[in-house]
């Protein structure tokens, strides 16, 4: 109980200085995680399509429940409060995982301090994030997997699956750990039952919705998708696409740059201890992750980028944090080594280690939530502020994603667009915009699909024949275009005056 209490008043701590700088929707992901949170009540057509495809339902689902506050919505905090949540959970499942294996209060508190206290860690879980809820599963997974309970052991991993897709990885992972640590095949089928229960509902999901069960592998907005297209645009190939060795350089330059050089030898120490100890178990399931960004970097599916190595800038490095939960196990068990009067000193030593990446003042990943969404901030702040001084009502047409968060910003409720999760009114806008698209208001990303269909609309009404086709067909006006240098041109449009 204790132990919970301080990890909350930590997350609490964090959750009020973030929001009161202003740093909730820095990350482009938080914006997006709950803006999907928001409509699947706050929509034109509510419901589990809302849920959409790629990412995954539980975070979404838990930051439902305070999106649907407006004011909650705006500010982050819908986002903030459950993730913190689940950071807490973390904390208590890691401490009672150590206080079993290791039988220390010392090496417990020391593992769940410098996982807790570390800053990269404390940012996210005070955003809309999805990291926190990963950990929570994955230390409860790491606790009932312990102690050899299947059912709840699965809920866990069900859990886990539907909120990261490394989640995916562990089921049968543990599957196979708990057949060896029981000898029973029934508890390892009846883990494997519950646990594959959240990937069947999510390729259901995609296969009910989208036709396709492979829709977030392989679909329009999947990582694989977004990154051939890139290459088809002559992008370079991402760092450690089909080589091993650089793909592991780069994931542990990441780890280093969020954990700190000095948790990482500690973690050393302790892994050489546990295993002279035969305490192999959370070394394959705590490794698992980082193991996972690893391969997907060398499949092409997730690059990396970080400040000292090439290409020399900031993404995805937060995806390093998936190395703390191992590195925290090992500082705990290298405390557990030591014994006596030596080990208050050596404690002060791995928590000194823990909160080491505090030496540079912010953290990577706030700095690279910081540096990728300048720009971003300013064309959504200033194309806010005109909604809010002009829109009165009359719908607005803009595709979901990015443009979204002029909407939160300007205080519009998702409602009042149409967007991509708008089916079939928006597949009949861009096929047949001259008929379809007669929204008061469009925001648009010059060149995308969209602005085209409003050119579109526009061409055929000049082009019709034998009767005045610009009285009654929709015609916008662009009202303002925003520029900021290094993004896209934000167009604004309205309908012509002269429409009725």
């Amino acid at each position: 109980m204790l132990a919970l209490a301080c990890a909350a008043a930590l997350s609490a701590a964090a959750v009020a200085w973030f929001h009161q700088q202003g740093y909730l929707y820095y990350y482009g992901d938080a914006e997006a995680h709950l803006n999907i949170a928001r409509r699947i009540a706050d929509s034109r057509t509510p419901g589990p399509f809302q849920f959409g495809t790629v990412w995954l339902p539980l975070p979404h689902a838990a930051m439902a429940l305070f999106a649907r506050n407006d004011e909650l919505w705006r500010n982050g905090l819908a986002g903030a409060y459950p993730a913190a949540a689940a950071f807490v959970v973390a904390c208590g499942f890691l401490f009672a995982s150590l206080r079993r294996v290791t039988g220390s209060r010392a090496a417990a508190w020391g593992g769940m301090a410098v996982f807790a206290l570390n800053p990269n860690l404390l940012y996210l879980q005070s955003t809309a994030m999805t990291e926190a809820y990963l950990f929570a599963f994955l230390f409860g997974l790491l606790y009932f997997s312990l102690r050899g309970n299947a059912v709840i052991a699965g809920l866990c991993a069900a859990a886990a699956a539907l909120c990261r897709y490394e989640g995916w990885a562990l089921i049968p992972l543990v599957a196979v750990y708990l057949l060896w640590k029981t000898r029973k095949w029934r508890t390892a089928l009846v883990f494997g039952a519950i646990a594959s229960a959240g990937p069947v509902a999510w390729v259901a999901h995609n296969i009910y919705y989208y036709s396709d069960p492979l829709e977030f592998y392989e679909g329009e907005w999947s990582a694989k998708a977004i990154y051939q297209r890139s290459l088809d645009a002559g992008m370079e190939r991402y760092p450690g696409d089909g080589n091993l060795a650089v793909a592991a350089r780069y994931y542990a330059e990441a780890a280093v740059l969020v954990c700190g050089i000095a948790l990482v030898l500690l973690a050393v120490i302790g892994l050489v201890g546990s295993f002279r100890k035969k305490r192999f178990w959370w070394v394959a399931l705590l490794g698992a992750g980082p193991a996972f960004y690893v391969y997907s970097m060398y499949s092409g599916g997730t690059p990396i980028y970080v400040p000292n190595l090439w290409p020399h800038s900031y993404y995805n490095s937060r995806y390093g944090l998936a190395l703390l939960p191992f590195l925290a196990w090992g500082a705990a068990e290298a405390v557990a080594l030591v014994r006596g009067k030596w080990r208050l000193g050596f404690f002060a030593v791995v928590l000194a280690a823990g909160i080491a990446p505090w030496a540079d003042g912010e953290g990577i990943c706030w700095k690279e939530s910081q540096v990728n969404s300048e720009v971003r901030r300013a064309w959504t702040r200033e194309a806010a502020d005109y909604l809010k001084e002009h829109y009165r009502g009359g719908g607005i047409a803009a595709g979901f994603g990015d443009l979204t968060g002029i909407m939160r910003q300007a205080g519009i409720p998702i409602r009042e667009m149409v967007h991509e999760g708008n089916l079939p009114h928006w597949d009949a806008m861009m096929m047949r915009p001259e008929l379809f698209l007669g929204e008061e208001w469009a925001v648009t990303f010059s060149g995308d699909k969209l602005a085209t269909a409003i050119l579109r609309a526009d061409r055929k009404a000049f082009a019709a024949k034998g009767t005045d086709a610009a009285a009654i067909l929709p015609r916008y006006e662009r009202v303002k275009m925003i520029y900021i240098k290094g993004g896209p041109v934000v167009e604004i449009y309205r309908r012509a005056q002269s429409q009725p």
